[in-house]
């Protein structure tokens, strides 16, 4: 599913915005979905972005939501952000399981354990991965079910 070289900017404006993307219900192995990343190469921020702020407004007045319609929408139509602000990524409905994982260690553990024991948490090919300072990796789905304790062990191991 790679729509651009890798030192492009519309992939790292891609991988910006993939995650949120997802988090918020883009299916991006979706065909159609697909024919039209393909084919965009201009505005993909500001259709990115138009994308969530529309998809979170929905979902914000109990609107029937249709991601991939949304995103296609706005890569097709150019729109153009309205009130776009970055602490949209804050939000739990744009976070990633990995994001919330993050940001639930830091709560649990405390940050400065946390970064002692945490380097980064990886996405690639739909799995995300937690990578440990100590070189081990872990799916943030097994570190959901194994819980705080357990996988403070194996971080420390």
């Amino acid at each position: 599913m790679f729509f651009w070289e890798e030192d492009s900017i519309e992939y790292e404006l891609f991988k910006q915005y993939e995650r949120p993307l997802i988090a918020l219900g883009v299916d991006f192995s979706n065909q159609d979905v697909c024919d039209v990343l393909e084919g965009c190469t201009y505005g993909l921020e500001d259709a990115f972005r138009s994308a969530i702020e529309y998809i979170l407004w929905l979902k914000e007045h109990d609107k029937e939501v249709f991601p991939n319609a949304v995103l296609i929408s706005a890569l097709q139509r150019q729109w153009k952000p309205s009130h776009w602000h970055p602490e949209y990524f804050d939000k739990p409905d744009v976070q990633s399981i990995g994001q919330k994982w993050w940001n639930g260690a830091a709560k649990m553990w405390g940050w400065d354990i946390r970064n002692q024991l945490v380097s980064d948490v990886c996405y690639e090919d739909g799995k995300e991965f937690i990578l440990f300072m100590n070189g081990k990796l872990l799916l943030v789905e097994t570190a959901w079910r194994w819980g705080w304790e357990r996988v403070r062990e194996f971080a420390e191991t």
